[in-house]
This record gives structure tokens, sequence and C-alpha cells, in this order.
């Protein structure tokens, strides 16, 4: 780790001192420009300059001029976009006789509505013309909550909660719409390559520094992803190398218990002044040590220890193509229960994983026609191999071997018709295959699995535009090996744009969830110092949702405040629902739950985001979501006396639950935010082992407040050193009816994930 830390460093520091030089322009079939602050006439370095209908692109350099060269005479429209600011298209015509000169005076943005996404129908679209609402977590964000890696992020959005599932390992779940973690489909730059193995720990070994964006969409999302894509999909971007710049940070935290936490981050981007080729790399190490809420001598939030190191790059072979290659690869240790410097089998309980985990993909693109069809070639693999040891009562042969291995491969395109029947329209048709390898040896529960799963995929869709209307019809197509029916999934989105400002969507999505012998639930948690395990029902069928939405999005002005109003309205319905029922004891006594299909479940209500901004001075976003999730009959969670117990009310679902951000600059070098999260009351079970018997418990609410304060000093021109402080859960806001001891039901965990933790860091960019 050292050795990967100091190369990166010496990469960061060796871009301070590159520059794009200048070179004399010549004459004619070209197009020159200047990228400018609209108040101040600054200079804009590194903003992203895109001749639309193309794949030409450029960065401005550190005077905020760019260059096309040698192109073919005719109409261009260039679309210039850079971080915090507006951004603008303007056209021009191109000859050669004489250079085409453009001056894009660059307004401040007071907040996000001018992204350019890819999650809402696999095409980059402004996020205002997007069918579906689709949101943004972006960098402004993960640094004014401190997020160090993409659990801590999510729950900054309207309809998404982040809970921790297990005192021992921290289990990290992320829940769309009330519905459980598995109901979300996690994508990496729009690849399904996160698997139900690494998807148990997924979302914390995803550090913030090699994302470039987070793109969220609520509701049935199979029509264009695929299994899993049930509650919403989020689509993991990765960092793309657009300017030369370097960032290297450092984060110290410690909690109410003394426990500690270190994070060094560092990042470097290199792009030749061509913009033909460019290279981003990333490392992130994180360092924790266990804390323990209750002193009863056994860790409420494990250890951990992880180290990530990543690179993504493209490669123009002319103005029509594209290859970007990444890969990125993490080593990660954590460790739960209690008696740390023994061994796992010498402690009471020891929930025990070692992860190396390699990732990678290739994408190659290319455009014709003037940008109107484009094909696509792609692949992308990971690899996990996992040791772990899920025992209690000093077990020695509760060791175990995981390996596992997806991987993606397909083709997509796309055309831009004139007229398709009665409009013009966005066609998009592609192939795609699927595949998961898993070999799962635990000799203390006498496991020895062995999974493939191969989906072979196959969608279409068409997007028509009619003047303030669009309307897009897909279908996708899965053969899945452990099902015997072809499962078709289809979609259909309406967008109405009353005025540039004022949008409204209605939406019909599908969704579905294969079973498959492995899932999140065999991460084994120990239970009453017992095992448990999770089998499957025979003849077990996939889950089906279908999903209703819709929503009005409100852009306006109050006086020099920027203001925006986001309603939606939702409802899902799932038939085949998988329950875990009690069904007895193997013989080595473990316990044993079998997932089966549930008659069915529905999820509804509405989701709430406001947002108000007076430049810097003060940017205020808030979201509240308010639903009712409940089975369509009782469900069987446990038993009691050979009675069954049943639910109706799907636990761990709270009815209400929001989250609120602000910023504020007063001063050209001092900002700070505050930031906090409710989670509003729920039931969890509870099973017996510290308590006499399975019971299901009421929960209290929650509000975690953080504060974070940075103050920035100019070290020379175009290097800055950010100092921050702050506090993250202010109040204390915890879970205190803990399970305490050996026999700790670890599950019943809920609540804000982290303790009151006081943190320190420091930020070098340029």
């Amino acid at each position: 780790m050292r050795k990967n830390i100091l190369f990166l460093l010496t990469l960061l520091f060796s871009t301070v001192s590159m520059a794009m030089p200048s070179t004399p322009i010549k004459e004619g079939n070209r197009i020159v420009g200047h990228v400018v602050e609209k108040k101040t006439e600054e200079n804009i370095p590194f903003a992203s300059i895109l001749i639309l209908g193309t794949d030409i692109g450029a960065t401005s350099n550190e005077e905020g001029k760019f260059e096309f060269a040698n192109l073919k005479p005719g109409r261009y429209t260039l679309r210039v976009s850079a971080v915090g600011y507006v951004t603008q298209e303007k056209s021009v015509d191109v000859n050669k006789t004489y250079n085409a000169q453009l001056h894009f005076q660059m307004e401040e943005e007071k907040y996000e509505i001018e992204e350019v996404v890819v999650s809402a129908n696999r095409n980059e679209v402004n996020r205002k013309d997007a069918p579906v609402v689709v949101n943004i977590l972006s960098h402004k964000l993960f640094d004014m909550v401190n997020s160090t890696d993409l659990s801590k992020s999510l729950s900054y959005q309207s309809g998404i909660r982040v809970e921790n599932n297990c005192q021992n390992c921290g289990f990290p779940q992320v829940r769309i719409n009330g519905l459980d973690g598995p109901y979300s489909q996690i994508l990496i730059n729009s690849r399904p390559v996160i698997s139900a193995l690494s998807g148990v720990y997924g979302l914390e070994q995803i550090p913030t520094n090699m994302i470039e964006r987070v793109e969220v969409v609520r509701g049935g999302g199979s029509a264009l992803f695929g299994a899993n894509a049930v509650g919403g999909t989020v689509n993991i971007i990765t960092r793309d190398p657009i300017s030369n710049s370097f960032q290297f940070g450092s984060t110290l935290s410690v909690t109410d218990k003394g426990s500690w936490e270190e994070v060094m981050m560092a990042n470097a981007s290199l792009v030749d002044k061509e913009n033909n080729y460019g290279l981003v790399l990333y490392e992130s190490y994180r360092n924790r040590s266990p804390y323990d809420r209750d002193d009863d001598g056994f860790s409420e939030i494990g250890k951990l220890k992880t180290n990530t190191f990543g690179l993504r790059a493209y490669y123009r072979p002319n103005y029509n193509s594209r290859l970007n290659v990444e890969y990125h690869t993490t080593q990660e240790f954590r460790r739960g229960g209690n008696k740390f410097d023994l061994q796992p089998h010498e402690a009471d309980i020891t929930e025990q994983t070692t992860h190396t985990i390699n990732s990678g993909g290739v994408t190659y693109d290319r455009y014709w026609d003037e940008g109107k069809q484009k094909w696509q070639l792609f692949g992308s693999i990971q690899h996990t191999d996992r040791n772990s040891y899920y025992g209690a009562q000093r077990d020695p042969n509760a060791y175990g071997k995981t390996n596992d291995l997806t991987w993606v491969a397909g083709s997509m395109y796309v055309n831009q018709l004139g007229r398709c029947f009665f409009a013009p329209s966005t066609l998009t048709c592609g192939l795609e295959y699927q595949q998961n390898s898993l070999h799962d040896v635990m000799t203390g529960y006498h496991r020895d699995m062995e999974q493939e799963v191969r989906i072979v995929s196959a969608y279409l869709q068409n997007e028509w535009k009619i003047r303030k209307l669009s309307l897009l019809a897909g279908l996708r197509a899965d053969k899945h090996n452990l099902i015997s029916r072809l499962i078709v999934s289809p979609r259909l989105n309406l967008l109405y744009k009353a005025s540039d400002n004022l949008q409204m969507r209605l939406t019909y999505s599908t969704g579905f969830r294969a079973p498959q012998a492995y899932d999140e639930d065999l991460h084994v948690t120990a239970v009453g110092g017992e095992g448990v395990q999770i089998v499957l029902a025979n003849g077990l069928k996939e889950e089906r949702s279908n999903s209703i939405s819709g929503s009005l999005d409100w852009n306006f002005n109050l006086g020099h405040w920027q203001a925006n109003l986001l309603f939606e309205g939702f409802y899902t319905a799932l038939r085949n629902v998988f329950v875990l029922q009690d069904i007895g004891v193997n013989a080595e006594g473990f316990m044993i739950k079998e997932r089966r299909n549930g008659d069915g479940a529905r999820v509804g209500g509405v989701n709430i985001d406001a947002k108000v901004a007076h430049g810097k001075e003060a940017q205020l976003q808030l979201g509240f979501t308010a639903q009712c999730s409940r089975y369509t009959q009782d469900e069987v969670w446990t038993e009691a006396d050979g009675q069954p117990l049943t639910v109706r009310r799907m636990p761990r679902t709270p009815n209400y639950y929001g989250y609120f951000t602000f910023s504020s600059a007063p001063f050209a070098r001092f900002d700070f935010s505050l930031s906090g999260v409710y989670t509003g009351r729920m039931i969890v079970p509870h099973f017996a082992g510290y308590v006499e018997q399975d019971c299901m418990e009421k929960t209290p609410d929650f509000f975690d407040l953080n504060l974070k304060i940075n103050y920035t000093f100019l070290l020379k021109e175009h290097i800055n050193l950010q100092l921050n402080a702050g506090v993250q859960n202010l109040f204390n806001s915890f879970q205190k009816d803990l399970d305490r001891g050996e026999f700790r039901d670890a599950g019943y965990f809920y609540g804000p994930t982290q303790p009151r933790t006081i943190f320190f860091g420091f930020k070098i960019s340029g």
C-alpha cells in the first residue's frame, strides 16, 4: 500500500507543473473559444466542451481557452459544462476561410439541474429531458457530509435508506422505496458486476474518491438493467479523466468511546492537450478500530482495514470513436465480535472476512452519420476471493472460503431517427450475457455449495419526441438458467415539458428478482450462539413487481433565490414475495430457515424533495418520504411454542424518513455545512438468545445531525490546502436496547450506523 501511495503522490505533484501549451492558431476549419465566469470574467480552466451529435470533445486550458481543429465545413452546436456552473450551448458556422470564435460566460449554478445522466434510458441525456426522475449524488455532497464510502452518502436522497443489519460484521444495506437491499440493483458504470456475494459488504468497499457521481432511479428497472432492479437502481459512475489535476487528503475520526478511524485518499488525472487520451488514478486507505457501545466486550461496529487502488483511461483513435479501460482492486479485512487479540476460533463470537476483489472493464464506442448513430461493445468482470470465519462458542471448524466470478458482455446500438411512424425518435437496442460462478465452502456448517447463474438478455426501446411530449416504450427479455420460462419486462414512460422549468412524468415499470442458492442472507449471523443457514424451497418462483409513479418537477425563482420542488407519488405491487420461515435444525444442530414464496406485498407513498439556493451564500436541500409497506396477507416470521408468529407490516421499514443538507460560504475561503437524517419508527424482529423468546420490537425514531467546517489556504497558483473539522451524529442518536454478550442477536441492530464522532482532516488539491 505504501508503494502505491508513494507512486501516486509522485504522479500527483508532477501534474502541478503541467500546463496545456498554446500553439499558433491557423486559419479556417476550426473553432476557438474562451470560457469565463459571467460576473468576474475570470478564466474557468478544465471546463468540458462537447460538439453535440459527435464524440468530439475538449477541455479548456488554464487560461479557459479551447480549440477544435480540422473540422468539416458546417454548423456545429457546442455544449460547455463545468462543476458549479450552469451548462450552456451555442451554435456556430465553420468554413475554411476563417476561425469561428465563441465566448462562453458561465453562470454559477445554485444546484444540479443540468447534469447529464445515463441511467434513464442507457443514453447520455440532460437530466431535465430524462423520461424518468434521476437523482444525483455528487462530490459536493460527499464532501459536505464527510463521506468516505458510498454507504454513508445514499441516505441523502428521498426514498432511500441505508442501515447496518449486523452488530458483528457491519453488513450495510440500501433500501429504496421501502424494499430490502436485494431488491436494489447496484451497477458500476451501468454494468451488473456486483454479485450476491460482493453485494453483502459492497457499499462500504466503494470509496467516494473513485466515484464521479451516483445516479439513483427509484422504481422497477428490469426493462433496462435486468434482475434485481425491483425497488430501484443505483448506478455508480467512476471517475473519468477530464483535466490535469491532483488531490490528496486524510481524515482522523474519534468516537465517544475512544475508537478511531483513519482514512487517506489520493487522486491524479492526466489528459492530453488534444483530448486524444487521458488517465485517472485513485488510491484509498482506511483503518478502523472496533466500537463497543455498551461495554460488554462485544463490538457494535467491527474492525476494518481496506486498501483500494484503481484507474480509468480512454483513448480516441479518431473523432468518432473512443476506447475506455478501467480497473480497480480492493483488499479488505473486517472482524466483529469479541477478543480481537485472539484467533477467531478462540473468541466467543467472531465474524471475520478477508476479501480480495479485482474488477475491470472495456468499452468501445463508435459514432457515425454525424453522431446520429452509435454502436457500443462492452465487457466487465469482477472476481472475489473471500476467506471467512462465521462462528460462535469457539468452534474450530467454522472457517470458510468462497470464490466468486461475475462477468458481463454485450453490445448496444443507438439510432436517432428523423421519423419513426409519427415523430422523430431515438431507438436503442442491445444484447447482453451475464454469468456468475460461485463456490462456497464452510466446513463448520457442512456447506459445500457450487452455483452457476447464466442470463441471456435482449432489450429494445424507442423514445418519441413530439413537441413538449416525450414517450418511451421499452421491452427486455431475460432467459435465466434457474427459471424454465422467458422473463419479459416492459416499461412505459411519458414526459410532458410544460415549460423549460416544469416537467411532469408518468411511469410504468416492471422488475424481477430471481431465486438463487446463494443470497445476502447467507452471510451467517451468530444468533443465540448458533449458526443460521438459508435454504430454498422446492419450486421457488421469481419475484415480480409492477410499479407506477407520477411526478412534478418545478424550477423557479424567488427573487434572487433559485428553487426547485419535486413531488413524486409511487406504488409498487409485488407478487411471489420471498419470505423466511423456520423449518427446524440440521444434523449438526444449526437453525435452518427456508426461503419460500409468500403471497405478495404492496408499497406506496410520496417522495418530496425541495432545494433553495442563493449562490454560495446559502444552499438548502431537504427530502421527506411518507410510505406504507404491507404484505397482502399475514406472513410467518418465526414460531413460538410450536405456533407460527405472523406479521402484515414489512419489518425494518419506517413509515416516515427524510434528510436535509445546508451549506454556506459567507467568506471567500471559509465555508461550513449542516446535514441530518431522520429515521421514523418501525418494527424489527428480535430473536431469542439474549432475550428469552422471539418478539417483534417497536423502535423509537432517530435524528442524526452532522456539522462540518472548512477553511482553504492558497499555497501557490492553482494549489489549495483545505483544513476541515466537524462532528457526525452530534446528538449521539443511537440504539439503546442493544443485545449484550455471547448469546446476543447480532441482527437486532437498527437506527444510525455511526455514534457521535469528531473528525479532523486536510486536503491538498491542484
